[in-house]
């Protein structure tokens, strides 16, 4: 006898049935996409040499031993003028740098989440106050503004030049300059689905603003935040390289890409590999995330190419 007192979820079922033959489809586009496998590839081997390389390489860091020893077996990347070994620099200037794009492209994506999904969804004057701010940060260089940040950040506390600052310009980078472009999109994303048919029956069936934003619509742009998450772990690279470059950035004792870029750009000429070494890395990292963040694009939106499940 069928107990007719607990009719089976039909609905709910069915949506899950979709989203998961969804997720399949963008994996299986994701894996045709060659460069974003590479790209993942790459990364990946990346992050074990950033954060397994130590554990491998046991050269120490703050050893000196002979200077300006050209790469060998005994030192793959050389020495520098006062004898560190440039793997163990390399190694740890790339965990610094990944540390701090990934510490951007988090902060950065939750804060234009939040803030883009009021915009869109609020309207009225909080969309105006965001929007003009955003506006108006948008116009101004963003190494400008983190430069200035910086300078006047580590001007006001001279103390804090002898110990760890990377975690102060990853939140410079994060607040001052990352999130406008995810916030200007997640606004125009939401203020197209709030208007949908599934949004305006929740609002009928009374559903909070708060309720209708986190279970209706953020997760109808879940394919739009990854992307952009992706896009600004890249810029975020280069933003803190550029910054590091001209001395406003990460400080010693710790010591990113950028800074042993900015430390070694004048023995370009006679000892290139201290320039070189950190430059190909920076490349590399820019280069795979932007190539994951292409196959993430094209996988969750096939129009951007002929690509088809």
């Amino acid at each position: 006898m069928v107990d007719l007192s607990s009719p089976p979820s039909t609905a709910a079922g069915f949506a899950e049935v979709e989203a998961r033959a969804q997720w399949r489809t963008v994996l299986r586009r994701f894996l045709r996409h060659r460069a974003a496998v590479a790209g993942l590839a790459m990364f990946v081997l990346l992050l074990l040499f950033a954060f397994v390389g130590p554990l491998l390489w046991t050269q120490d860091l703050g050893a000196g031993g002979a200077a300006k020893v050209a790469p060998s077996s005994g030192h793959p990347f050389g020495t520098d003028r006062i004898g560190h070994d440039m793997l163990a620099s390399v190694i740890s200037g790339t965990r610094l740098s990944l540390q701090i794009a990934l510490v951007v492209a988090l902060v950065a994506t939750v804060l234009g989440v939040v803030l883009g999904a009021m915009a869109g969804y609020l309207r009225g004057w909080v969309d105006g106050v965001i929007g003009r701010v955003i506006d108006l940060m948008l116009c101004i260089p963003a190494l400008v503004v983190t430069a200035v940040l910086a300078r006047h950040t580590f001007t006001l506390a001279p103390s804090a030049q002898n110990s760890s600052n990377w975690l102060t310009v990853a939140l410079i980078l994060a607040l001052f300059t990352s999130w406008f472009p995810i916030a200007r999109t997640m606004r125009g994303m939401v203020l197209s689905l709030r208007e949908k048919e599934f949004v305006e029956a929740a609002r009928a069936l009374g559903a909070s603003t708060w309720r209708i934003v986190a279970r209706h619509i953020l997760p109808n742009t879940i394919d739009v935040i990854i992307v952009n998450a992706t896009v600004t772990v890249a810029q975020a690279v280069l933003l803190e390289s550029a910054l590091s470059f001209i001395g406003l950035g990460v400080h010693r004792p710790d010591a990113s890409l950028g800074l042993l870029i900015n430390e070694n750009k004048n023995e370009l000429a006679t000892l290139p590999w201290l320039f070189w070494f950190p430059f190909v890395f920076i490349v590399l990292i820019s280069l795979s995330v932007n190539f994951i963040g292409d196959g993430l694009r094209d996988a969750f939106d096939p129009r951007q190419r002929k690509v088809r499940a």
